[in-house]
């Protein structure tokens, strides 16, 4: 797509520009850097470390270049957790584009050959990459998204909403929560008080956390069970 262009991040990672959008996909602050604190540190890794669970499922709202996936599958092949990951994407990028990024810098080289290898194949079918990683791609907008299934972990890694109003209004937020297991974690890189409205509003217990940089404060919010209601 001729709005796409390659850019480097402060950390020196790079991430794509979207100029139909007017927004990167990653911070400019550091690509990598967001990618790791907000989604596999404060959501993923924070969920695994209050359960003794091999298995953990996670939902990923904008699977855009795929670093937060990358980064996710690598940690929990490393620890031999089996990871059933789920990234809606309505506007999947080429082979072509996800090379350019050179994650492989911040991933094993299986798992980053693997991605290359399964990516295509992930639209709309679930792909095992490794023993341990499964990746479905679904090729939807998120309304239009349906799942029987429900997951441990959300990324909600949308464009702002300054760019994409539409996803974070109320329901885009209640369509993607349903998507969570009681006791769930969902995690993102903004927090606003009407994004906390809406989650304590769909029993969610809602806490601030430091921001990756560039941000003082990102949000995380946990689905309460029946027991802690």
């Amino acid at each position: 797509m001729s709005n796409l262009s390659i850019v480097t991040t402060a950390d020196g990672s790079k991430t794509i520009f979207n100029a139909e959008v007017g927004e990167n996909y990653h911070s400019k602050h550091g690509a990598l850097q967001e990618s790791q604190h907000v989604f596999l540190n404060a959501g993923l890794r924070y969920f695994l470390a209050g359960t003794d669970s091999t298995e953990v499922s996670v939902l990923e709202v904008g699977l855009g270049t795929g670093l937060n996936f990358l980064l996710s599958a690598d940690f929990c092949t490393a620890k031999n957790i089996n990871l059933h990951y789920t990234g809606i994407e309505a506007y999947p990028l080429s082979q072509e584009m996800i090379t350019q990024t050179g994650y492989e810098a911040y991933v094993s080289a299986s798992m980053w050959q693997a991605f290359l290898k399964a990516y295509p194949n992930s639209l709309n079918r679930s792909v095992q990459l490794n023993p341990n990683v499964a990746l479905f791609t679904a090729h939807t907008m998120l309304m239009e998204f349906n799942s029987q299934q429900q997951y441990d972990v959300i990324y909600f890694d949308a464009f702002a909403a300054i760019h994409q109003p539409e996803m974070w209004n109320e329901e885009a937020i209640q369509r993607t929560v349903q998507f969570l297991k009681p006791g769930g974690v969902f995690v993102t890189y903004a927090i606003t008080g009407n994004l906390k409205r809406q989650l304590k509003a769909l029993g969610l217990k809602v806490e601030k956390a430091p921001g990756a940089p560039g941000k003082r404060e990102m949000l995380r919010a946990t689905k309460l069970t029946e027991a802690n209601l």
